[in-house]
């Protein structure tokens, strides 16, 4: 083979792992792969911050279940994308950050532009590598996209020196990764898939605890499927897992834990089986973990080792892929039906449904994902920001398969939605992308509409306009008695007028019977991005609530419709 530079292989190595798409920007130290990526079919998209370019790699990995790439330069560029590549390694999203960094003979003198990415970035991410030599190049992508994809999923940080860009090699690229030390397991034990099927066999009050982890597995959601029709089990998701089972169907019990539906708490509460699948208990699920499932006996199935038993000892513990593992305990199940432990359920439900008090001629935040829900019949993809537009987008939409949900679940990033829309977006072009915001979070990345519209990208943003920073505000409200101390947003974008500054389209709402006028006009236009700014009750709060402390059946309950 002839030799080439480290940029070419760099390049060869990227269309070898299969990429289409990278996000990022250039700096001084990557001048060398921008030359070759101009001369490439690669399609690089230029987003305008690199925390941008992080959350639009998460975006199109969460959206398709490939690696997704983001390119920066060193210093400044590598730092910016630390809250993408921590928000990533929170929720298990595969993904390649490659940065630049000064040339090898001065790291560690503080030159211009150096930061110590590797260092910083080793408590956040999967894996990283300082790339010294061109020869070990081939075979630190190769690795670097394995170790991003497969087992528990996670960011990859490639760390690429200037001088290693412009040295040349003619090393060949691996055809196998071999790592002896990284060998996760996709297969459950058959004893303890056996014990599972017992336990399942002998619970007179079973719930299903799925997660993301169900969402990342291929064969996780139909596995889970099988699995609940054939033992008549209620199913509460994460907010993670959202999508893994079709929200509209009876035994979905929707979302359980701090914001989750009355009947998913009680029915958690009371269960005398706990059946994790692909969840880590995180606290926002459990509450005060003395008072979480305290009947139950635990089954936690997730490919992650270390994730067993970490919060919650675990009776039937069981280390494999959620696909592989419920499949084989599929084959062990036999069809039952629970009428009694169903009748308590339904009772629950139909005790306290998800609703919220409408007002003569205020728009309520609820309404708006409700009828996003209605006028794309559950089949779009669904991005959002974090805080009380995050949990009305996961109370109120309805998801019907996986990957529909893009949210930063275990980081909290606000700014992370529209960036991951555009991902998605190029990831999936023909479907409908729609990024419900607040009015704070959605201000954090609005640089990105230079890119949805550069790139004509039809994204659809929903702006829950209060005026606030709405679930501090809402704490603020329940615990600090309104001491509503720098959470206001008086000064604020006419958001209209900003979307057509970029080159968008700006709509507003103010009435409720605006919404769906405003959203089905939104969705005709397919040329370029569209803000919605609707115009919501400035004081409205998410509920159900667990209080801080609070057990999952300790709820504080909101209005009815």
């Amino acid at each position: 083979m002839k030799k080439r530079t480290g940029a070419e292989i760099l390049l060869e190595a990227l269309k070898k792992q299969g990429v289409e798409v990278v996000f990022g920007i250039p700096g001084g130290v990557m001048l060398h792969i921008f030359d070759e990526i101009y001369k490439s079919d690669l399609k690089f998209v230029l987003t305008r911050h690199e925390q941008g370019a992080a959350h639009a790699a998460d975006g199109y990995a969460r959206a398709t279940g490939k690696v997704g790439v983001c390119l920066v330069t060193s210093g400044p560029g590598a730092t910016n994308t630390i809250t993408g590549i921590a928000t990533a390694q929170m929720d298990s999203v595969p993904m390649v950050v490659i940065t630049g960094q000064v040339v090898t003979q001065i790291i560690g003198t503080d030159a211009f532009q150096e930061a110590d990415i590797t260092g910083i970035t080793r408590s956040i991410s999967k894996h990283n590598y300082l790339v010294k030599d061109v020869e070990e190049l081939p075979r630190v992508i190769a690795e670097a996209f394995h170790i991003a994809g497969s087992g528990r999923p996670g960011p990859v940080v490639v760390d690429l020196p200037k001088d290693v860009t412009t040295a040349q090699s003619d090393c060949c690229h691996p055809e196998k990764v071999k790592l002896r030390s990284y060998r996760p397991t996709y297969h459950g034990h058959p004893r303890q898939i056996k014990r599972a099927a017992e336990a399942i066999a002998a619970a007179k009050r079973p719930v299903i605890y799925a997660g993301g982890g169900v969402v990342i597995s291929p064969r996780g959601a139909t596995e889970l499927g099988k699995m609940v029709r054939k033992a008549d089990l209620p199913v509460a998701m994460t907010l993670m897992g959202l999508g893994c089972y079709d929200g509209t169907e009876r035994r979905s019990l929707g979302m359980l834990g701090m914001h989750g539906t009355y009947c998913a708490n009680m029915a958690v509460s009371a269960c005398d089986l706990l059946i994790a699948v692909g969840a880590r208990f995180d606290d926002r699920v459990t509450g005060d973990l003395n008072k979480f499932a305290s009947h139950a006996k635990f089954i936690h199935i997730d490919i992650d080792p270390a994730a067993i038993s970490k919060n919650v000892k675990i009776d039937i513990p069981i280390v494999g892929d959620a696909g592989n593992t419920l499949g084989e305990l599929n084959k062990l199940l036999k069809g039952r039906k629970l009428a009694k432990w169903w009748q308590q359920i339904d009772n629950w439900r139909r005790k306290h449904p998800l609703g919220y008090k409408k007002q003569r001629g205020v728009i309520k935040p609820q309404q708006v994902v409700e009828e996003i829900d209605r006028l794309t019949k559950g089949q779009a993809i669904i991005a959002t920001e974090v805080g009380q537009n995050q949990m009305w987008a996961a109370q109120f939409y309805l998801y019907q398969k996986p990957r529909q949900l893009l949210t930063s679940g275990g980081l909290g990033t606000m700014g992370y939605g529209f960036p991951a829309a555009i991902g998605a977006q190029f990831a999936r072009p023909r479907a409908t992308v729609i990024n419900i915001a607040g009015d704070g979070s959605m201000q954090m990345n609005i640089q990105e509409m230079a890119t949805a519209v550069e790139h004509k990208l039809p994204i659809k943003v929903a702006i829950l306009n209060n005026n606030y920073l709405g679930m501090v505000r809402q704490w603020q409200e329940m615990f600090y008695g309104k001491r509503y101390s720098a959470t206001s947003l008086a000064v604020a974008p006419d958001w209209v007028k900003l979307a057509e500054a970029y080159g968008g389209v700006g709509l507003r709402a103010k009435k409720p019977e605006d919404v769906p006028r405003v959203i089905s006009e939104a969705l005709r236009i397919k040329d370029r991005p569209v803000l919605m700014d609707f115009i919501v009750a400035p004081e409205e709060g998410v509920y159900p609530m667990v209080p801080p402390g609070g057990g999952l059946n300790e709820m504080i309950l909101g209005g009815k419709k």
